[in-house]
C-alpha cells in the first residue's frame, strides 16, 4: 500500500489552471484516489478501471504533469518484466475551488466519480450518511465549508497513523437548491 507520511503542499490553496482541468475528469479523480492506496502501473488502472491501457496512459500523463501523480522505482511484475508504478502526490486535497472556472461539461467530474465509487462497492458499504436542507446566507456556506473542511484536514494530516484501516471514501457537496 503506498503512502507518504505528510502529504505535499499540505497547506490549502486555490488551484492552478491546469490542476482544474486535470481534476475535471472522473477517471483521472479515480486514479488519484487509487494510486493513493497503491502504488499501480498504467495497465494495473487500465483493468481496475475498464479502460483500454492507451485511454489509461493518457491520463496519467496528465496527472504527471499537474503533479497529482508520480513515478515510483520499476518493479518487476509477476510475468517477469519491468513495471513502471505511479503513486499520488497528495496534494488534490489541498486545493480550493478546485473547479471554478472549470468546463461546465466537465466541472461534475468529482461528483461522477464519486457516484462511480459508489456503484462499485455497493449500497451495504455505506457507513453513514445525511441529507439535508438548510437555509444559509453566503456568510454561512463560507462558515459550514470551512468548519467542515477542517474537520476534514485533521483527519487527512493524521491519515498515516491509520493507514493499516479499512479506506472509506466521501464527497462533501453543499448546492444551492433549483427551487
Amino acid at each position: 500500500m503506498a503512502h507518504k507520511e505528510n502529504p505535499v503542499d499540505a497547506k490549502r490553496r486555490p488551484a492552478t489552471v491546469k490542476e482544474t482541468k486535470a481534476m475535471s475528469h472522473p477517471i483521472r479523480v479515480r486514479m488519484v484516489r487509487l494510486c493513493g492506496q497503491y502504488e499501480l502501473t498504467n495497465k494495473q488502472l487500465a483493468d481496475r478501471l475498464g479502460i483500454d491501457p492507451g485511454t489509461a496512459h493518457y491520463h496519467v500523463k496528465q496527472l504527471v504533469d499537474a503533479g497529482f501523480l508520480e513515478s515510483v522505482p520499476a518493479r518487476t511484475g509477476q510475468s517477469g518484466a519491468l513495471e513502471k508504478p505511479y503513486r499520488s502526490t497528495g496534494r488534490t486535497w489541498w486545493l480550493s475551488d478546485a473547479l471554478s472556472g472549470a468546463d461546465p461539461d466537465r466541472s461534475f467530474g468529482p461528483v461522477e466519480a464519486f457516484q462511480q465509487e459508489l456503484a462499485e462497492a455497493g449500497t451495504a458499504s455505506i457507513a453513514t450518511y445525511a441529507r439535508f436542507s438548510l437555509h444559509l446566507s453566503p456568510e454561512d456556506v463560507d462558515e459550514l465549508d470551512r468548519r467542515i473542511v477542517a474537520v476534514l484536514d485533521e483527519y487527512v494530516e493524521t491519515e498515516a497513523e491509520r493507514a493499516d484501516r479499512p479506506v472509506h471514501g466521501g464527497i462533501f457537496l453543499l448546492h444551492r437548491s433549483a427551487d
